[in-house]
């Protein structure tokens, strides 16, 4: 049996894994649009307004055996509700909207002479972005991956709507502290409460040496920008 320590731990590389990924190329297509930007980003940054468990209560009605999606999925005998997988699509839904505005707001501070240039040039949109965008926007991208990691760490709501608090299998730290306080048992409660805190803080701070450590580097290059 999974404890809720390694379930969190997980939930959380894999769906910061996934935000990762989409929530650059959300980011990128949205930059990139001329008409109904704001609806596309409000859209995508709804889940980070909404309670969580409006969230995981949605999560159940499009993924429940009685929706369309659901009654398809059953047809391969897959069943998401109340299982490991329905933790990471709540932990997605809910910490994407914070690598996907991050991002976003990185790619928008970016210069965009330097694309223009490289367009003139003669380089492709494929080399532009891996070359050219994606190296100038990387601090932005590892804030947004240090943000969408400690907030799936955190994750509850949606976690305990859609997932439910199964131990060894859905019962994340979150949840295990919830268990733990209704069961008047505090002092278990107290050390799942340190030790999240704990993991959470040596994450941000050990990606924050690694941005200052980088910057360094960057500044002793190029010793004229300081």
């Amino acid at each position: 049996m999974d404890s809720p320590l390694f379930i969190s731990l997980k939930t959380s590389v894999a769906a910061t894994f996934i935000s990762f990924f989409l929530g650059i190329f959300l980011a990128h297509e949205v930059v990139k649009l001329k008409r109904f930007k704001a609806i596309a980003d409000a859209v995508i940054t709804l889940p980070m307004v909404l309670p969580p468990t409006v969230v995981g209560f949605f999560l159940l009605l499009l993924f429940g055996k009685r929706s369309v999606i659901g009654k398809f999925l059953l047809q391969f005998d897959i069943n998401l509700v109340f299982t490991w997988k329905a933790a990471v699509i709540s932990a997605v839904v809910v910490s994407l909207p914070l690598m996907y505005r991050t991002t976003r707001g990185a790619f928008e501070q970016l210069d965009q002479n330097i694309i223009h240039a490289a367009r003139t040039l003669g380089v492709s949109e494929r080399k532009i972005f891996w070359r050219i965008i994606l190296p100038n926007v990387r601090y932005g991208i590892l804030a947004g991956t240090v943000l969408t990691f400690t907030r799936t760490m955190g994750e509850f709501g949606a976690t305990m709507m859609f997932a439910g608090n199964i131990p060894g299998i859905t019962q994340t730290m979150s949840t295990a502290i919830y268990s733990s306080v209704q069961a008047n048992d505090y002092d278990s409660a107290f050390m799942q409460a340190i030790s999240l805190i704990i993991l959470s803080v040596s994450f941000m701070v050990a990606s924050n040496f690694v941005s200052w450590r980088n910057f360094m580097k960057f500044t002793i290059k190029r010793p004229g920008l300081r």
